[in-house]
């Protein structure tokens, strides 16, 4: 049995309360996040008095470290902003507390993904005894999972993986972004880079694209992102000669995009406004919908997953391994959109997963490093049934 602490009341930390709650084998669930009165409606929402809620500035490793010495988790599941996953994983080291995240550090001043800090805690992690699993929502997290499901039944070596994400969802916005905009903005207007034959090539943003047809949903322009699970599948799966990761926008959403961009609101140094220091793209986000808002209105479908095609047996193979998730029965289930429960529930069962003594180890793991079996015969009774397609033009 096991006691776990939830800290972020986002779109996706209400997906991860309303599943770990109905998951007998944590005893006892903390919500927390800065703003106590979000972890409260949470809870109530969930019922049943499952779930404790906290006030806590994920910011400020003293504030994690008091509120871990009162609770005494088990494991951490963050759902925070990537700038908190290093003060997180300091109070965790502090309080000997297991750690569990699904999106890579970031520094607040730079756009830039990498997992080089989280990775430098191997050792500190490993001499502590304690488990630290990186990036466990859907992509990262179920993409490399899928990725290593491929590599362990059917492949003898991966050698090209395109990984795909497809949201044909409606909410009826002009425009909104599915998760934090902050996080949504900084990622997609970056340069944009994927590898080949051992070396990253970078492009401009959202200089590459092309059309792809999604299962249940068809064609649309899917331009190519630079995406963090890319840098541990390429380490992980050496005999990779290409990977590459593909996203939908369509052209009213790219048009406001550029709309940010040009008149500076995407910026995230600080100007002066009134006499006070404010950041740009902080203020949009402050004036932009939340994300967790657009479930009661949201239709349509996400369609997640990764074409790959390599070597079985000495004779190419192509294979297709996807989710679609619809917002409808998301909102319905969890009161939020398929983008947050599709990062949600995979960050739950990844948790569920170390307390069961599946995934565990002393040392800092990327999702694909764990025997992906257990977890995906349980992702589809979880609400994320995934599908398999063989030798088939994977349009890449």
């Amino acid at each position: 049995m096991s006691k776990v602490l939830i800290i972020g009341a986002g779109g996706v930390g209400t997906v991860v309360a309303h599943k770990v709650a109905k998951n007998e084998i944590f005893t006892d669930i903390m919500l927390a996040s800065r703003t106590k009165s979000k972890c409260d409606q949470i809870a109530a929402a969930v019922g049943g008095n499952r779930i404790q809620t906290a006030q806590v500035d994920a910011d400020r490793v003293e504030e994690l470290v008091a509120l871990m010495r009162s609770f005494q988790p088990d494991i951490v599941i963050n759902v925070a902003l990537p700038y908190q996953d290093l003060t997180i994983m300091d109070a965790c080291l502090e309080c000997g507390v297991n750690y569990l995240d699904t999106a890579n550090y970031e520094p607040k001043d730079e756009a830039h993904f990498e997992y080089s800090w989280q990775w430098a805690y191997q050792d500190r992690f490993k001499e502590k005894g304690l488990t630290a699993i990186l990036g466990c929502g859907f992509d990262p997290g179920v993409s490399a999972i899928f990725t290593a499901y491929a590599a362990k039944h059917h492949f003898d070596e991966i050698q090209y993986l395109d990984i795909v994400d497809c949201n044909a969802g409606n909410h009826g916005k002009a425009f909104a972004t599915n998760f934090n905009p902050e996080i949504n903005i900084r990622e997609i207007t970056q340069n944009g880079r994927y590898y080949e034959n051992g070396q990253w090539i970078k492009t401009g943003p959202l200089e590459i694209h092309k059309s792809l047809t999604y299962p249940n949903i068809g064609k649309r322009d899917s331009y190519l992102l630079y995406h963090e699970e890319l840098e541990s599948l390429v380490k992980n799966f050496p005999t990779i000669k290409r990977a590459r990761f593909w996203m939908t926008f369509g052209q009213e959403y790219l048009t406001h995009l550029r709309v940010i961009q040009d008149i500076g609101m995407a910026r995230i140094d600080e100007v002066e406004y009134n006499g006070m220091k404010i950041v740009p793209l902080q203020f949009l986000k402050a004036v932009l919908p939340d994300p967790k808002s657009l479930g009661a209105n949201y239709h349509g479908q996400t369609s997640i997953g990764c074409r790959i095609r390599g070597i079985k047996d000495g004779k190419e193979r192509t294979y297709y391994i996807y989710n679609n998730c619809d917002h409808e029965k998301a909102y319905k289930e969890t009161g939020t959109q398929a983008v947050s429960y599709t990062t949600g529930v995979p960050a739950a069962l990844g948790a569920a997963m170390f307390a069961r003594g599946l995934w565990k180890g002393a040392g800092v793991y990327n999702v694909e490093q764990f025997d992906p079996d257990p977890f995906l015969a349980e992702l589809g009774e979880q609400g994320l049934p995934w599908v398999e397609k063989f030798d088939i033009d994977l349009e890449v």
